[in-house]
């Protein structure tokens, strides 16, 4: 590989913003309102910009920016710019409060969303997902080119190809790609699998990759997203998700999706950008998401009935670094 592969990227931590040990006055009042309880039970595994919470909540700016404040200020949430932008997100619990806010994370995770923050997230999801297709549709023809500013194609699917060497069933069940953009990675998936899926759910990415690997008889091309799969469960050996889960609206139910349509003991390799600030990324590269803690990822391969067997983290170009991780199904 071109690029430093590294052992390990240390997480950072998210800590008060003068790491002072925040009051338990402070924790319990930004706590003691029910729009804030919800706030925070909507930025489970999530973040959202202001515009995309007042959309969900159905509230001017002016209004829900202080119950947002009060948040970051008890060390609850933090906040970051991207842009013109700013998004909402969990803290990572830490320092003394660290086993009340993981207690309060527990307790308000166990609460179901009510249903009029349910639509007002299914709004933001669609527009989410309008605005990928919106980009991809608009920008097929110069998929490797954008792609290229980010990460080097041949550094992370080097990488993903090794992992998938170690996959039992390769020769009995089919491999998955999803999200296959221009389909370069097609033809070597289709020496080392007996058949090979390519799905993507923008048209004109399908249509790219099948004149990339339309002539090969072993791929077949499947348009839809990953709800396509339903049907399919156990039926694939591996499956393969490089640079896609930062396009995609819902990155954890992608995961989940896959996972369903592995058979027993079967692997998903994941490429993926470690979380970054370069927010230029969303305008040039139809990003949704500015990457991913790999704990994050971990934590959503757990929950869907994956564990963590092997990762490699890549340095690139313009700050970025990539994660490539191996999850497999349990085999029983």
């Amino acid at each position: 590989m071109n690029a430093k592969a590294i052992a390990h990227i240390p997480t950072s931590g998210h800590q008060h913003a003068n790491d002072a040990p925040v009051s338990l006055a402070v924790v319990f009042k930004a706590l003691g309102d029910a729009l804030r309880v919800q706030i925070v039970r909507l930025l489970k595994g999530d973040s959202l910009s202001v515009s995309e919470l007042c959309d969900v909540f159905d509230m001017r700016q002016s209004a829900l920016s202080h119950h947002l404040k009060v948040l970051v200020e008890a060390g609850v949430l933090v906040r970051r710019k991207e842009g013109t932008a700013v998004f909402y997100r969990r803290a990572l619990p830490s320092g003394e409060r660290i086993g009340l806010i993981e207690t309060a994370f527990a307790s308000i995770d166990s609460e179901s969303l009510g249903l009029s923050v349910k639509n007002g997230l299914q709004r933001v999801q669609r527009q989410r997902e309008q605005n990928s297709l919106t980009f991809f549709r608009s920008n097929s023809h110069r998929f490797r080119q954008q792609q290229d500013l980010i990460a080097s194609w041949d550094d992370y699917s080097q990488a993903a190809l090794h992992l998938l060497e170690r996959c039992d069933n390769l020769a009995t069940l089919p491999v998955l790609e999803i999200g296959p953009g221009d389909g370069r990675l097609l033809p070597l998936l289709a020496t080392q699998a007996q058949q090979v899926v390519a799905l993507d759910n923008a048209p004109e990415m399908l249509e790219d990759a099948k004149k990339m690997a339309g002539h090969l008889p072993n791929v077949e091309f499947w348009l839809g997203d990953t709800q396509a799969l339903s049907g399919h469960e156990q039926a694939f050996s591996a499956a393969v998700i490089n640079m896609v889960l930062h396009h995609t609206p819902n990155p954890d139910m992608v995961i989940a999706q896959a996972a369903r349509s592995l058979a027993p003991g079967g692997s998903l390799i994941i490429s993926e950008l470690i979380a970054h600030d370069q927010a230029w990324a969303r305008e040039h590269c139809g990003d949704l998401w500015l990457g991913f803690e790999p704990e994050q990822l971990k934590e959503w391969g757990r929950a869907a009935g994956l564990e963590n067997r092997a990762e490699l983290f890549i340095t690139q170009r313009n700050g970025f670094q990539v994660q490539v991780r191996l999850l497999q199904k349990n085999p029983y």
